[in-house]
């Protein structure tokens, strides 16, 4: 019966989106405030319908009702409660529904917090987000529809991925999925604009806030996903240019160049067209994420589903939105004249530059994904294109941005003198060179990539630090700026930081890979690793073959780490849990693999410089965004804009 109830909901909620998606568009052609005001119940109706079929579909995994074909394939009455909780989002269908369950989300957050914004803008904004919600309630109830029932209801249920049974990947896809759908506030606010024929400096101003807050989701679910993948997969990596990987990180690379171009859009009332391209491409890519993981073109081991026709689908959906809005777009092209005028040597260049390099960024990774699917289906060649190229082809516009970025920041708008910003940044320049030759004295290895990424890291940490005390007055109003001005300086030391991170684990690391025998002593980096022994232990619903592991260095104990392979009965499949001992400067980490023919264990053992400052960095970025977002300007400002004529802010 609550199978039903959310079956039913759903399809109510396509009915009220296809009314939010017409009515309200034709008010504000129209004029008439009443069709308008259709689309704030819509909005809030289409999200309490589409809550409770999500619910209803929670209540279904919590109660393991086994008359529903996807409980059954995901999960098993055995499980733990968080995971039978996060088995709801653990698969295709029920992912799509949580998908739509933000999309609504946002359309209602769009009624309940912009208020303040134009009626006829604000109506279009909501008809865009019913498109969409129409798109998608549409693909989740004739392709994905999760309260598809059994005939036979099994005694038990299939149980979920073993991989995904984990606390770091019950968050992972909501937060990412938050920052991949909040996009399409950006998106809506751009096709609306587009129709009204109004892109100004108030547009700018308001569609920050919500670009921002997807652009804080997507970097914390980023961040969730890598730390993840570092400690469950046992290979030790953080990040391997996965299709699906790349994916989330192509629309947060485009979101950072919207954030940017925004700014000038609100200040200067340039780069108009440019910002709502931006806005556009973001969301697309998030569609692109969504068909790459859900159409099986592309093979990837965070695929969720392999289906042509679900993939088709998608495709539609996507050409659909993105060619309707870059049709638009094209149509507007008038209404989108830019007014500010800037020197070649200004913030709104540097900010230009910014929004050069993570665009053409953002277009490498496109291209190093999308490649061997081109290759296969044109020139009949299989292709794989891996870390060397990523690495090789992206890494130079990362250094770039980041030698730019702290100038860029302290620059005037309009017109500017570099020597005058310059000598600002000698000290950070000072520290920066101080920090690089000494890391290239000690180390022993003479490569540049550590001395490099750590000098480059320090510059950002030291050129955001200079950049506030300058705006401060020599500190004198450090504790009276806005909190924008707080959040910029934290995100950015945040991407400093995880520069930093990155380039000395990938520098630094040491691996070694060898058998063990129980009560055998090996050296890694100055520390020693002692097999105890390793024990069979039943878990709550897996066996565990579970290693005792001694760390130590110079004859003193410093942690027991337990790495363990675990069996999953109803699945059959194993998982690895990866032991780490955790430090500030260092990770120490340990996996045991199988036993050999000749005795002994199969072991790995790492030693992962600076590790944690990758995750460091990202909470750093996404703190910068949440200050930022909780400045007041944001809604002061905005309320002001609303009695004005032309709706343009005050500088």
């Amino acid at each position: 019966m609550i199978a039903e109830l959310g079956h039913f909901a759903l399809i109510l909620a396509l009915m009220i989106a296809c009314i939010q998606a017409v009515v309200p568009l034709i008010g504000a052609h129209k004029r008439w405030p009443g069709w308008m005001a259709v689309a704030e119940p819509a909005a809030n109706t289409q999200f309490l319908l589409v809550a409770l079929a999500f619910g209803a579909l929670m209540y279904a995994f919590i109660t393991s009702d086994f008359s529903l074909q996807l409980v059954v394939t995901n999960s098993h009455s055995a499980k733990p409660m968080l995971y039978k909780v996060t088995g709801v989002w653990g698969n295709h269908e029920g992912s799509m529904l949580l998908w739509v369950l933000i999309v609504t989300l946002f359309g209602a957050m769009a009624q309940w917090f912009g208020g303040n914004l134009p009626p006829t803008l604000r109506a279009r904004i909501l008809a865009v987000q019913g498109m969409i919600g129409v798109a998608f309630l549409a693909f989740v109830l004739f392709t994905s529809n999760p309260f598809l029932r059994t005939e036979v209801a099994p005694f038990d249920g299939r149980g979920l991925n073993p991989l995904l049974q984990d606390p770091g990947l019950a968050f992972h896809p909501p937060f990412l999925y938050l920052g991949y759908v909040g996009l399409s506030m950006a998106f809506s606010f751009a096709v609306a604009a587009l129709i009204e024929g109004r892109v100004d400096a108030a547009w700018g101003r308001w569609v920050r806030p919500w670009t921002l807050a997807a652009w804080i989701f997507l970097t914390i679910g980023i961040g969730l996903g890598s730390w993840w993948a570092y400690y469950e997969l046992g290979w030790g990596g953080f990040w391997f240019w996965d299709p699906v990987e790349n994916a989330s990180f192509m629309p947060w690379l485009v979101a950072v160049a919207l954030l940017h171009s925004a700014i000038v859009v609100e200040k200067r009332e340039s780069l108009k067209s440019w910002t709502v391209l931006l806005a556009i491409i973001a969301f697309g890519f998030s569609l692109i994420g969504a068909f790459i993981t859900r159409s099986g073109i592309i093979t990837s081991v965070h695929a969720f589903a392999t289906d042509p026709e679900r993939g088709v689908f998608l495709l539609l959906i996507l050409c659909v939105f993105v060619g309707g809005a870059l049709t638009l777009f094209a149509a507007r092209a008038s209404v989108m004249e830019a007014k500010g005028v800037f020197g070649m040597v200004s913030r709104e260049s540097a900010l230009v530059v910014n929004n050069i390099l993570l665009g053409v960024a953002a277009f490498v990774v496109f291209v190093g994904t999308i490649w061997p699917l081109v290759s296969e289906m044109f020139f009949d060649r299989k292709l794989s294109v891996g870390e060397p190229f990523f690495n090789q082809a992206f890494t130079p516009f990362m250094v770039a941005l980041g030698l730019v970025l702290p100038i860029g920041a302290m620059l005037p708008w309009k017109r500017a003198r570099l020597g005058r910003v310059i000598r600002k940044l000698i000290p950070a320049m000072i520290l920066a060179v101080a920090v690089g030759a000494l890391l290239w004295a000690i180390q022993t290895e003479k490569s540049g990539l550590g001395p490099i990424g750590l000098m480059l890291g320090t510059w950002l940490v030291a050129g955001s630090l200079v950049d506030l005390w300058a705006r401060s007055a020599g500190g004198k109003r450090l504790f009276r700026l806005p909190r924008a001005d707080w959040g910029k300086t934290v995100a950015h030391s945040g991407l400093g930081v995880t520069m930093v991170g990155v380039a000395g684990l990938l520098a630094w690391e040491a691996e070694d890979i060898r058998v063990v025998q129980e009560g055998e002593s090996y050296d890694l980096a100055g520390y020693t690793i002692t097999l105890d022994g390793v024990e069979r232990l039943p878990g709550a619903n897996y066996i565990s073959t579970l290693a005792i592991v001694t760390l130590s260095k110079d004859g003193r104990e410093i942690s027991t780490l337990t790495p363990e392979k675990r069996v999953y009965p109803v699945s059959g499949q194993p998982t690895t849990e990866a032991a780490i001992d955790n430090g500030f400067l260092r990770d120490v980490y340990v996996v045991i693999g199988d036993p050999q023919a000749g005795g002994g264990w199969a072991m790995r053992a790492y030693y992962k410089p600076l590790a944690n400052w990758i995750w460091g960095g990202s909470i750093l970025m996404a703190l910068g965004g949440a200050l930022s977002l909780s400045d007041r300007r944001y809604r002061v400002a905005a309320g002001a804009r609303k009695t004005r004529a032309v709706g343009v802010p005050a500088e």
